[in-house]
């Protein structure tokens, strides 16, 4: 078993679960955070522009662009910074310094300074690899894939929870959401402040600051030196590329393809959370337990691919909502990733390898949104008298598609041996 996960206690209790439950807790109260200002920020943008759609599209692709470089830029930064220092200062210190800048954004006078905002809010979201390596500290190898299915169904759950609850709050005043955000993340920290313990003990730590991570290629370079990791690494970039597409084009192509109105797009949103939830919190272990995390990665990549094309040939609504249970299980790729991640390299190394990671992701974040902009608004453009509005989506699946196929070549991990297996 990991030193780590030994110092922290037994698997089944102790401080060690109340570490998980902790990170649990800290990316759900996260992720309500963020997806609270997500429907506002939109309306918010456009009323800066004096209510024109077309400059509130430009500033929102500038938005979403910039809010990836942010993470491209600083994930890597507070990956290094994790493995020299501990998790524990580096994730309060993005917790508070996220809530402060949500506090800023309420009061932002000008949409400069908004974007200034959602700058600092990338930038603080890069800790969501700090996260990653803290579970990777403190769960045994073999146990990590289904840890890192919990934590991602804390993740689904806030932002089932979040976008009605900001959507509410948008409707008595614009900046509300922004206020609330702020609550939920300075109430974060302040839980963490008294109940997260430190996962990397000082033996275990880097001996010293790695510069050349935080300079070289945005952090990337021992992704780059270890083919396992390359390929992983790319595996996780194509996916984040892939699910851009959620973010992009999909609101406005379910408006135009099945005419459903907000609050129809809310419940379909809600159904595939739910379902989401469920995979990612009970389905995983046992997944992986059966097939392995590999296999796992594999049929996770397969049926988002398959499910992108199928929702791209839907012809009604109803087609796309039968499809919404079957489709959860491509949520099986996260977990199986980041399970064999975590594996391929050591405790001192964990928070740069996640930095790496997520700083990728990051660059994925940038170019995804005018991808599947251009290509769906070039389809509406055709006048061939065939819908070819689902082009983007199967963009969308060719990316994943692609993912499938890079996974092919990864190598099954061991598990460590006489690890226990379960993560409560």
């Amino acid at each position: 078993m990991d030193e780590a996960a030994a110092e922290l206690g037994s698997v089944n209790g102790g401080a060690r679960g109340a570490a998980f439950r902790f990170i649990f807790a800290s990316a759900l109260m996260s992720a309500i955070s963020f997806s609270i200002v997500i429907p506002i920020i939109p309306n918010l943008v456009r009323r800066f522009t004096g209510g024109d759609i077309a400059d509130a599209a430009e500033w929102m692709m500038l938005f979403a662009s910039t809010w990836g470089l942010a993470q491209f830029i600083c994930a890597p930064v507070l990956g290094a910074l994790s493995d020299r220092f501990g998790r524990r200062p580096v994730l309060l210190i993005s917790i508070f310094g996220l809530g402060v800048d949500f506090l800023f954004m309420a009061l932002a006078p000008t949409l400069a300074l908004l974007l200034v905002g959602r700058m600092i809010s990338g930038a603080t979201a890069a800790s969501f690899a700090t996260a990653h390596a803290y579970v990777a500290d403190i769960t045994a190898k073999d146990a990590r894939a289904e840890a890192f299915g919990r934590l991602a169904s804390s993740i689904s759950i806030g932002f089932l929870v979040g976008p009605a609850f900001g959507g509410w709050l948008g409707e008595i005043d614009l900046r509300l959401p922004f206020v609330a955000a702020a609550a939920v993340t300075l109430a974060n920290g302040l839980y963490g402040v008294f109940v997260l313990p430190e996962s990397l003990p000082l033996d275990r730590r880097s001996a010293r600051l790695e510069l050349r991570p935080l300079v070289d290629a945005g952090g990337l370079h021992l992704l780059w030196s270890r083919p396992d990791l390359a390929r992983l690494a790319g595996v996780s970039f194509l996916n984040t590329l892939a699910n851009m597409i959620w973010g992009s084009v999909w609101v406005l192509f379910c408006a135009h393809r099945f005419g459903w109105s907000p609050a129809e797009m809310g419940l379909a949103i809600f159904a595939s959370g739910l379902a989401g939830v469920g995979v990612q919190a009970w389905g995983v272990g046992r997944v992986v337990k059966a097939v392995g995390q590999r296999r796992t990665l594999l049929i996770g990549a397969a049926v988002s691919a398959l499910g992108l094309v199928y929702a791209a040939l839907s012809p009604n609504g109803w087609w796309y909502l039968a499809s919404i249970p079957a489709a959860a299980f491509g949520l099986l790729l996260g977990p199986g990733l980041q399970g064999l991640l975590s594996a391929g390299v050591g405790g001192a190394e964990q928070g740069r390898m996640q930095g790496g990671v997520q700083g990728l992701n990051g660059i994925a974040t940038v170019i995804g949104p005018p991808i599947y902009g251009a290509a769906f608004a070039w389809s509406l453009r055709q006048s061939s008298g065939v819908d070819l509005s689902g082009l983007a989506l199967l963009v969308s699946a060719g990316f994943m598609a692609g993912a499938f196929l890079l996974a092919l070549g990864v190598a099954e991990r061991a598990p460590e041996p006489g690890a226990a297996s379960t993560v409560r």
